[in-house]
Formats: C-alpha cells, structure tokens, sequence
C-alpha cells in the first residue's frame, strides 16, 4: 500500500472512530433534554396510566443503553428511525430538509470561496496599502457580528427599505432555479459575510509566509512581475493551509446554518432539528445530530486528504 492510501486509510478510521465517541454524546445530550415527548402530544390532562402506556408504545420504557444499541443497529443498516410525534421515518422528511440545505450552503460557498481566495489574493499584492486594510477591515467587520444580528441588518436593509428580495426564504417544489436564487439571495448573503473572513485572512496569512522563502527572493531579484510570483510560486505552496480552512468553513457553513434558517423560515435541517427539539422528539433530534456530526467529520477528512496530495512533507512522518 502506498504511503498515501495508508495515511487516508487511517484518517478515514480515526473519522468512523470520532463518530462512534459523538454517537454516544448525541444520545447522552438527548436524554439530558428537559421535557417529555408524552406529556407534548397528550397534554397537560393525560392521565399517568395513558403517558406510560404511550411511553411503552414508543419504546421510551427501556433502558438507555438498551434504547442506544437498537438506535445504533438502525444507523448501521440505514434506518434513522421514525419521529415519535407523528410516527412518520424520519429519512422521509429529512430527504427534503438535507437537500434544501445542501442547497443554501452549495451556493453560499459558490461564491464566498472564490471570493475569499480572490480577496486574500488582492491583500497580499497591496500589502500594507489602502486595499489591504480596506479588505481587513470589511473581513473583520462580518465576523464580528453575531449571524443573527447580520441577517437582520440585511433583511432591512434589502428587504424591507429596498425590497429588492423576500425576508422569508421560503421554497417549494414548483419554483423554478431561478425563483429560489432569489429567494435565498439575503440567506447567502449572510453566510458569504460570516465564512469570508475566515478564508481570506488565512489565504493571505499563508501566501505572506510563502513569500519570505529564499525563492521567491530569487524570483524577484530576477526582475518577475508581483502578481506573477504570486500565482505561480507561492499560491501553490501556500494550497494546503488555505485547503484545510476552506474545508472547515465549508463545514462550519452546513453545520452552522442553523441560525440563518430560523431567523428566514428555511426549510432545512435547522429548522427541522429547533421544531423537534421544542417536542423532544428524541429520534429526530439523534438523526440530525449524526448527520450534522458526519458531515463535518466527513469534510475534515477530506481537507486531511487534500493537504497530503498537495503538500508531499505531510506524507513523510520526519
């Protein structure tokens, strides 16, 4: 086996092993939840012998760790289980929810990474100039906001003082692409903003530290162009940090987006997870938790991968 595909062998493992351990967290933090999913759908008047009896119908009547290796049994073959308050598989509803969330960040990070790498990029040429700290300073300014805040900011500014686009990301089938572009147009806003800075600061921090190596000292005292030693010398060597942060704000973009769908009404995993949360719907809760933790478990490992293709020191132990 050749060093690579042993080195992405045992990321990918360490990968299925973290998510065993948080597996085991999720089901913990769900049990701490405060409520119960019976009393939720009888109500306050349900007798004690109906919330046992509904309780026992739902399988809530067996011990955690019994409860947790059935829950694991399922994952493995696929089965997410179904919701305790309507009795529906949970992989029915979530199909929707996982796509339109897909959807969101796909194109949230469509243009936020281009933009971030062409920022960091412009930063580094006009280092210490007016573009620089222009480009610092906007960067710095969006992160610095809470995402809550940041959408309100912009659904007034643009939705309602404007009305260039809705304050309510709403979708459904029979839109058209276009139609939900536009629809989403202030969500993607608020994502590009939050994610941006992240990416562009370490781009620039990354090509920085290339350009003080010996070479690119060689490269311009042979008289080549800035921009040009840029692209071609110290962008390749500076790819593996600015892979890694990509990655993990593309993570943090999926995962993250839990905030931005409430605040728009978006049909997505976030919502899904906050409604089901407020009924302790214990199942949904543990469906999306894994997915969300897979996902961004799944994203590391890719950045991981990346790294060792595009920096060769990284498959070497010395």
């Amino acid at each position: 086996m050749s060093a690579i595909l042993k080195l992405v062998a045992q990321r990918i493992a360490l990968g299925l092993l973290l998510l065993f351990f948080v597996s085991i967290l999720i089901f913990l933090g769900t049990l701490a939840l405060p409520g119960d999913v019976a009393q939720t759908i009888l109500g306050q008047s349900a007798t004690p012998e109906s919330l046992a009896n509904l309780r026992a119908a739902m399988g809530l009547d067996q011990p955690p760790l019994t409860r947790y290796f059935q829950w694991l049994n399922g994952l493995f073959h696929g089965d997410l289980g179904n919701a305790l308050t309507n009795g529906r598989p949970i992989a029915e509803a979530l199909g929707s929810r996982l796509s339109n969330t897909l959807f969101l960040a796909f194109w949230a990070a469509i243009i936020a990474v281009p933009l971030a790498v062409l920022l960091g990029l412009i930063a580094v040429r006009f280092r210490d100039r007016w573009p620089d700290k222009l480009i610092s300073a906007f960067t710095l300014s969006s992160i610095s906001i809470p995402e809550f805040l940041l959408a309100y900011v912009l659904i007034y500014i643009f939705g309602v003082k404007l009305g260039w686009f809705p304050t309510i990301a709403t979708l459904n089938s029979s839109m058209s692409f276009g139609q939900k572009i536009y629809t989403i147009a202030i969500p993607i806003m608020v994502l590009v903003l939050v994610i941006l800075a992240h990416m562009m600061r370490m781009t620039r921090a990354a090509i920085l530290n290339v350009m003080q190596s010996a070479y690119i000292e060689t490269a311009e005292l042979k008289g080549i162009g800035r921009f040009k030693i840029i692209m071609r010398h110290a962008m390749p060597n500076a790819l593996s940090p600015i892979i890694n942060v990509i990655m993990l704000n593309l993570a943090y973009l999926i995962v993250g987006v839990v905030v931005v769908e409430v605040v728009f009404i978006y049909p997505g995993l976030g919502t899904y997870l906050v409604d089901h949360v407020a009924k302790r719907d214990l199942p949904v809760v543990q469906a999306v938790g894994i997915i969300f933790a897979a996902i961004y478990i799944g994203l590391n490992i890719l950045a991981d991968v990346l790294s060792i293709v595009t920096n060769p020191r990284l498959r070497h132990s010395k």
